[in-house]
């Protein structure tokens, strides 16, 4: 039997950890930049935000046009063990964004790196534990995350 598990606040369901790439990790770095950082912080955190905006509308299409299913969907044998945000699979948009970000925060503020760079190789990595992913799902999203963190650093 398939059981699929959310990250909704206040959920007994599912562990808190596959919820970290979510999505709000990396907003409430974004605002943190310019709090902690001051006015060096403000364009990294803008750059940044419009980075994820480019990597959301360039996955939501890639996805589209690859189509391809979830290995869950796909493998019977395979039991999610998270709820995945949309039908399919390639590339990881968690992995696009944790690469992105980290890459970018870090070059701007090396002092993150020990804690950015960890948390995205789980992120990275829980995508396919969790079932939801592809080992190639994965390494498609990291390469367009750094592709994406390149393109930001290049103007910001």
């Amino acid at each position: 039997m398939r059981r699929s598990t959310a990250c909704a606040a206040g959920s007994t369901a599912a562990p808190r950890s596959p919820c970290l790439g979510d999505g709000f990790i990396w907003y409430a770095l974004i605002l943190a930049l310019p709090l902690r950082y001051g006015a060096a912080g403000v364009r990294p955190a803008i750059v940044m935000a419009v980075t994820g905006a480019l990597g959301v509308a360039l996955y939501t299409l890639l996805k589209h046009l690859a189509a391809r299913e979830r290995p869950f969907i796909t493998h019977s044998t395979i039991d999610p063990a998270a709820a995945p945000l949309d039908r399919y699979s390639f590339p990881s948009g968690h992995t696009l964004h944790a690469v992105s970000f980290a890459w970018q925060a870090s070059a701007h503020f090396p002092q993150l790196g020990w804690v950015l760079l960890p948390l995205t190789a789980l992120i990275a990595g829980s995508r396919v534990v969790l079932g939801l992913h592809y080992p190639s799902d994965v390494l498609a999203g990291a390469a367009i995350g750094a592709a994406l963190a390149e393109l930001g650093m290049s103007v910001g």
